[in-house]
């Protein structure tokens, strides 16, 4: 039997991860096979490919839209191809920190490319591969900023994606929560304000009646 694919999206410091982190460790302890993993990232091609999404930094050659759309995808596809369909064909159920309504977010509302074209190219790398329940952790911008500002002092990594400007962040949130809207019927709202423990239990509520 197929297993369950649980995307986590949010703007930036909004606790995917952790909370990412939290929900695996939750279904393990039911007895239910899990695979934790992210966006971009997952393997070892598609993890090379993320550092130069997220830390590419040369003033004379910025990376362009398409060239940041396209290294998505391809990490997209080896993740697919190599990890999250193999572990949800084994009957794993697959927890992943961003996938493509991200790129979504960040390309198409966030970077103002055209959605027609963002969608048609992440269905092409996501080779039929269909999410069962998105968790869309909602968080102010400027709650957010702190978190993700602690996390980079502690980390002291640069990042393209967190260093852009309010501007671009209020799109990519208004994209999530357009998404949303869109289709009540896949995504859930999560209210990312609050303790860990306190978000991790409206996490499980939230797929509760996916549970066997």
């Amino acid at each position: 039997m197929r297993g369950r694919f649980i995307t986590l999206e949010g703007p930036e410091g909004s606790g995917k991860s952790t909370q990412a982190k939290l929900l695996a460790e939750a279904l393990a302890a039911r007895g239910i096979r899990t695979e934790l993993t992210r966006e971009p990232g997952g393997t070892d091609l598609a993890e090379e490919l993320r550092k130069l999404l997220k830390h590419w930094r040369n003033p004379a050659e910025q990376m362009t839209p398409a060239a940041e759309l396209m290294l998505m995808n391809a990490a997209r596809a080896q993740h697919v191809a190599y990890r999250i369909q193999p572990a949800l064909d084994a009957g794993k159920w697959v927890i992943c920190d961003r996938f493509r309504d991200s790129t979504m977010a960040y390309q198409g509302y966030g970077r103002g490319m055209d959605k027609t074209f963002i969608s048609a190219t992440s269905a092409a790398a996501c080779q039929g591969c269909t999410i069962d329940r998105t968790l869309f952790f909602d968080l102010a911008l400027d709650e957010g900023f702190a978190r993700a500002d602690r996390r980079a002092s502690t980390a002291g990594n640069f990042d393209r994606f967190e260093i852009e400007d309010r501007d671009f962040h209020e799109r990519v949130l208004a994209g999530f929560r357009a998404m949303t809207e869109a289709e009540p019927e896949r995504f859930r709202r999560i209210d990312a304000s609050g303790t860990p423990e306190e978000i991790h239990c409206r996490v499980m509520e939230a797929i509760c009646d996916l549970l066997p």
